[in-house]
């Protein structure tokens, strides 16, 4: 604008100035809000985390007694035939 005053002009760069340091502002804010939620999200994550992690060794132990108990089984049931076995191999000869 050639027919604008000096101070018109100025008035006019520090209005655009200032729109663009409220811009700035805002998007800073946003961008902490953002991280905010964020860092809210990691810890939710990380607390479920640890309740896997819990839940995962509680099975596991779980399963390792399963295990124990299927080959204590196992070898019980092995005896028993053989004892049934050598019941019969005596009865039968």
């Amino acid at each position: 604008m050639q027919g604008a005053s000096p101070i018109e002009n100025a008035l006019r760069r520090l209005t655009a100035a200032l729109d663009a340091l409220e811009g700035a502002v805002d998007g800073r804010l946003d961008s902490g809000h953002r991280l905010e939620e964020l860092e809210a999200e990691l810890q939710r994550i990380s607390l479920d985390r640890s309740r896997l992690a819990q839940s995962l060794d509680v099975a596991e132990a779980r399963s390792d007694r399963v295990e124990d108990a299927n080959q204590d089984v196992s070898r019980r049931l092995v005896a028993a035939m053989e004892t049934i076995r050598s019941v019969l191999d005596r009865n039968g000869a």
